[in-house]
């Protein structure tokens, strides 16, 4: 049997440049930090014939074609399977549809458990296009690259995505002490409400493609504040890190008129008033999960206890997919 694992993130900075409607004319840049929560996929060699599937639905099939887990379906094809007694199971630590990029986490994790499977040794890089190659070619879902390399890669990450499509990783230039601090005062909560990032995502990408000047320059802004909170990050100046969370929250809700609710936005303005510095949705908005910077945990917690919202804590993970 082998089991991979791939890691959930969330975003700190210029979210939203990464599609291919925005980064093939105006280059983008953010910056992703992958979470020590999971997706897991177990990948076993089975004794009948066919393909068994086991995720939220159960499947079992006789040949690739037959798969409706488009995921799963085109990873196979894309590799050119040939092992019909396979059984594929996935579980996660957080539900999908909440704005960590389980879809990406997912697809990074199914190909290192079947390149592993293969024998195929291959690069971190080649992990991450692939997963874009399915996601974003073979199956047209409007969505960018920040959350197929930030599976593969893992930490905390700065992205410049080219025009001719190439992605530049680079490692955020932070010190331990920044990186710790960092860390102890971010707080993310889980307002309750999943949703499809496709349908708020395709707003975005269908603006971007028509040029409309309003998405271009509120795209150029956020990009703008991704440098920075790099410069902010790598001065250790978390406050205005702070700042900027609640400029790009801002100006994120004008992109869609679905990015926020007045729950969601009720809430925001209970967590500013009772020890936020600086807060956003992660994601592409619409529900998923509230992310505060607190320097008094205490007192925002007791503040948010009674609204139904569930706080999930996390420290940075470092590894990106890997076999265990």
């Amino acid at each position: 049997m082998i089991i991979a694992r791939s890691p959930l993130r969330i975003s700190l900075g210029g979210g939203g440049t990464d599609l291919p409607s925005y980064y093939e004319s105006r280059e983008g840049f953010l910056i992703s930090a992958a979470i020590d929560k999971y997706v897991y996929l177990t990948l076993h060699q089975t004794f009948d014939t066919g393909y068994f599937l086991k995720y939220s639905k159960f499947e079992r099939v006789q040949s690739i074609d037959e798969i409706q887990h488009p995921i799963i379906r085109e990873a196979l094809k894309m590799l050119d399977w040939k092992n019909d007694h396979i059984e594929i199971c996935s579980m996660a630590d957080i539900p999908a549809g909440t704005g960590l990029g389980s879809s990406s986490s997912f697809t990074t994790a199914l190909l290192r458990a079947l390149h592993t499977m293969q024998g195929n040794i291959v690069s971190t890089r080649t992990l991450a296009e692939e997963a874009c190659e399915i996601e974003m070619n073979r199956l047209h879902e409007p969505i960018g690259k920040q959350d197929q390399y930030i599976a593969a890669y893992g930490g905390i990450t700065c992205m410049n995505f080219h025009k001719d499509g190439y992605v530049w990783v680079d490692p955020l230039n932070i010190t331990k002490e920044t990186l710790y601090n960092l860390e102890d005062n971010l707080c993310l909560y889980f307002t309750g409400f999943s949703r499809s990032a496709g349908s708020i995502l395709k707003e975005q990408d269908d603006k971007s493609k028509d040029k409309n000047q309003d998405m271009i320059k509120n795209l150029d802004f956020v990009k703008d504040l991704g440098y920075q909170s790099k410069a902010a990050f790598e001065k250790g100046d978390l406050d205005t890190f702070a700042d900027i969370m609640n400029v790009h929250w801002e100006y994120k809700k004008k992109r869609s008129g679905g990015m926020s609710n007045p729950q969601i936005d009720e809430w925001y303005e209970l967590a500013m008033k009772n020890g936020a510095m600086g807060g956003k949705m992660i994601g592409a908005g619409g529900g998923g999960f509230l992310l505060f910077y607190t320097k008094d945990k205490m007192r925002l917690r007791e503040a948010l206890k009674d609204t139904g919202m569930s706080e999930v804590r996390f420290r940075f993970e470092m590894e990106g997919a890997k076999v265990l």
